[in-house]
């Protein structure tokens, strides 16, 4: 039996986890953790019965509690209780599906406790990846790649020495905006850029689609996790979502991961690591598909990829700015305060106005979070 903790599990990864837990009977949820949905968060617990359950809304935690008070279930509130909840002493595997750099916190304490982590947290690599990655080799803990691109490399990897490798190629589906101009783009609503193409994603990570944020972040996240140069990490389109990415070794050989666009897949990947478990769902079918192109992003018109890589560039403090720019951002067109091109307005103006911090500690990159959420709050 293998227990695992979800820290965000009412979110389209941890909804996801879920039923993958349901499809393999030796899987066994110790602790549930969610910000405020605690409607989903309550059937979860009756559900799968785990020790904890966590909510980081204080308030809605103590409801939560009134509404458990029938079960055994111990109900936690605040980051002391995503804590809890990612340090539950049987599980072995924390799944690390929280948006945003909420996750940083509890991501370390699991690696302290001796967790393995199966990471869909971007932002807890994008910001502190200086601090996640040399602390994991030295507690001797796995990360496993949740993403499609990130575990789409990782599987490409198991086929070669990661001394050969040359360069990391992930594939992005140019979103539901691919081709339009910028003058088009000044028009699309909230729903427009909710529509993607392929996948089927929450409503944040879907937006950072439409404007490519959601490619830059994977660029930076992918440097710390394989420890590639950035120079050899290439971004191409690919709109059909069939290569999940790729990569070139020495030799010139490239090795891809092809499916179906289901997180389900990297996702019980990394649960189950090194085993390929049956999993129910459509299979490629390549007569059906015909052909496989590719493209250039536009990274003139789509802002949110050049904007990653120039903070990724300038390092230190800078991809906590950018990040934390675009989720205040996302947040403020999410609720019609803002125009799309706004997004990429506020991430500029919030990266030229920084001074860098060479190598920030957790409490200055949550303060810098802070910070930006003031200056655009402020200014919007």
């Amino acid at each position: 039996m293998k227990y695992i903790s979800i820290i965000g599990s009412t979110g389209s990864i941890g909804t996801q986890t879920l039923d993958i837990v349901r499809s393999n009977k030796d899987l066994k949820v110790t602790a549930l953790a969610a910000g405020t949905s605690i409607d989903l968060l309550e059937k979860q617990a009756r559900e799968f019965q785990p020790v904890i359950v966590a909510v980081y809304n204080e308030q809605k935690a103590e409801e939560l509690k009134l509404r458990l008070a029938d079960t055994n279930i111990k109900v936690c509130a605040g980051m002391d209780g995503l804590l809890e909840a990612a340090t539950q002493e049987q599980c072995s595997v924390v799944v690390t599906a929280i948006v945003g750099m909420i996750g940083i916190r509890p991501t370390i304490a699991a690696m302290k406790a001796g967790k393995d982590i199966a990471l869909a947290n971007k932002e807890t690599l994008v910001t502190a990846g200086h601090i996640i990655m040399p602390m994991a080799e030295e507690l001797g803990v796995s990360i496993y790649p949740v993403d499609s691109e990130h575990s789409a490399i990782f599987q490409c990897l198991q086929s070669g020495k990661r001394d050969d490798l040359d360069s990391l190629i992930i594939t992005a589906s140019g979103g539901p905006f691919r081709k339009k101009t910028t003058e088009e783009l000044k028009y699309v609503t909230v729903e427009d850029a909710l529509n993607h193409p392929n996948w089927s994603m929450g409503r944040k990570i879907t937006i950072d689609s439409a404007t490519l944020v959601n490619k830059g972040l994977e660029v930076i996240e992918a440097k710390w996790l394989f420890g590639v140069d950035f120079d050899n990490i290439h971004v191409v389109v690919q709109p059909k979502s069939v290569i999940h990415s790729m990569i070139q070794f020495k030799d010139g050989s490239v090795i891809a991961q092809l499916g179906t666009p289901d997180m389900k897949l990297p996702i019980q990947y990394a649960l189950f690591y090194p085993q390929h478990r049956n999993l129910a769902g459509e299979r490629l079918d390549f007569a059906k598909l015909g052909s496989i192109t590719f493209e250039n992003p536009d990274m003139e018109t789509f802002k949110g990829l050049p904007l990653a890589m120039k903070a990724s560039r300038t390092g230190g403090s800078m991809p906590t700015v950018f990040n934390a720019a675009n989720e205040k951002a996302v947040a403020l067109f999410l609720q019609k305060k803002i125009a799309f091109l706004d997004i990429y307005r506020i991430i500029e103006d919030a990266m030229e106005s920084h001074k860098v911090i060479p190598a920030p500690t957790v409490e200055e990159i949550l303060n810098i979070e802070q910070e930006i959420y003031n200056r655009i709050e402020s200014r919007w």
